[in-house]
């Protein structure tokens, strides 16, 4: 064929073989332009998928945000289960912590020689969502040229120096300051100009337990329709987070009046009515002086003792002494811990957000918190009166069920209030 057409090209008559070929030839390089183009053409087409694959295994990655606040928004974050996990726990190390050990000896529990540290190791794990990881900075960023308060008693105090430590990292040893004025203690981070501060209000309300180094009284009596002594204090803050709970399981009196006042009344009015006016004063002056624009409130709820051994299979009349491992009864509520309590802080803070119109959530670290048994000092700890013979020959008889060892379970509260003031 090829020795035809290059027959009809030397041939010079009329011009159409010439013409015939060139049509050919227009035909062939047509041909060839058409393979180029298809070519050319799947080469695109392969290069536009591959990009739009890798788009498409980027893109959750660049939504995971608005997926993650949008799961978070729907978690019940305090119903799940803990997970041991040694590669991201502890979240810091206790004994570098140095406001562990120079606030409150009785959370440092591996300088006063714990040996079984698994309880370092232990994660909370919410059944309906992944927690977002702990960003100190992120935090520090958060609370800058901001004022957060925790106010209560001394596992208020525990939950403030976890998160102290938390962000103590990223804060520079020379930029940071430590203030103590009575009740209150503040940490500065000039950095950022933020102040994290905790004050000591174990009942909320005005008592006479209100010293924060000399409080053991023994008839506690408060006046349970006054709060203004304390609240000045934390009116101007930008983050308050409250609890009150522990007090409130002793006897208390009732002052109706004046400390000074010789006309002023006492009455017995029980635990749960004496809590309930008492959360009311405090529901009460939120409504009344709370700045909305600018202030959110956080109460964490009642967090659980581990006293009595025989609820979770010991004998009775032993505690939280030598425990290593925490409950897995997913049932497990301890009688030390009064649901009915609970509610009454339940209904406080639905009402200031319904009625009064005050961002106020509760932070639930009941549940999670009553499978710890193993996490708390026990005998690990400070002891500020000296141990007595029959102490010393039965050491559950002094350990400390109440409290927390750091790192430890105050960090999965402060965790919380992270992912509420970052995400929700």
């Amino acid at each position: 064929m090829m020795a035809y057409f290059n027959k009809l090209k030397t041939e010079k008559m009329n011009g159409r073989p010439i013409l015939f070929w060139s049509y050919w030839n227009n035909k062939l390089m047509g041909v060839q332009l058409t393979v180029q183009l298809m070519v050319a053409l799947i080469t695109a087409v392969l290069v536009i998928t591959t990009l739009s694959l890798s788009r498409a295994i980027i893109r959750p990655k660049e939504n995971g945000d608005k997926i993650q606040l949008n799961s978070l928004s729907r978690c019940n974050f305090f119903s799940g289960k803990w997970v041991f996990d040694n590669q991201s726990r502890p979240l810091y190390n206790g004994s570098n912590c140095s406001f562990i050990s120079f606030l409150d000896d009785g959370m440092a529990c591996q300088n006063y020689g714990r040996k079984d540290l698994d309880y370092l190791y232990w994660k909370w794990q919410p059944h309906d969502c992944d927690l977002p990881r702990f960003n100190a900075t992120a935090m520090l960023e958060k609370l800058r040229n901001k004022r957060l308060v925790y106010v209560g008693d001394s596992l208020n105090r525990n939950q403030w120096v976890s998160l102290v430590c938390m962000l103590e990292s990223s804060i520079h040893t020379h930029l940071k300051q430590v203030h103590f004025n009575g009740s209150l203690v503040t940490l500065k981070a000039i950095e950022y100009n933020a102040t994290i501060d905790f004050y000591w209000a174990p009942l909320l309300v005005e008592s006479n337990c209100d010293d924060a180094w000399h409080h053991r009284v023994k008839d506690r009596v408060l006046r349970v329709d006054s709060i203004e002594k304390h609240a000045r204090f934390w009116e101007d803050a930008d983050v308050l987070v409250f609890n009150s709970y522990l007090w409130w399981r002793l006897d208390l009196t009732v002052l109706w009046g004046s400390f000074e006042s010789a006309d002023a009344k006492y009455e017995q009015l029980g635990m749960v009515r004496t809590y309930e006016l008492g959360l009311q004063t405090w529901a009460d002056w939120l409504d009344t002086h709370l700045n909305r624009t600018k202030t959110r409130v956080f109460f964490v709820s009642m967090s659980p003792t581990h006293s009595r051994g025989e609820e979770w299979g010991k004998a009775e009349g032993e505690n939280c002494y030598n425990e290593t491992e925490p409950i897995s009864n997913a049932e497990y509520w301890g009688s030390e811990s009064s649901a009915g309590m609970m509610r009454l802080v339940e209904v406080a803070i639905k009402k200031l957000n319904e009625k009064s119109g005050v961002k106020a959530d509760l932070i639930n670290i009941t549940q999670l918190s009553e499978y710890r048994k193993e996490a708390h000092p026990s005998i690990y700890r400070k002891h500020w009166d000296p141990l007595t013979k029959e102490q010393l020959e039965n050491p559950s008889s002094y350990a400390d069920c109440t409290h927390w060892c750091l790192p430890g379970v105050p960090d999965v509260w402060n965790h919380f209030l992270y992912v509420y003031l970052l995400y929700l």
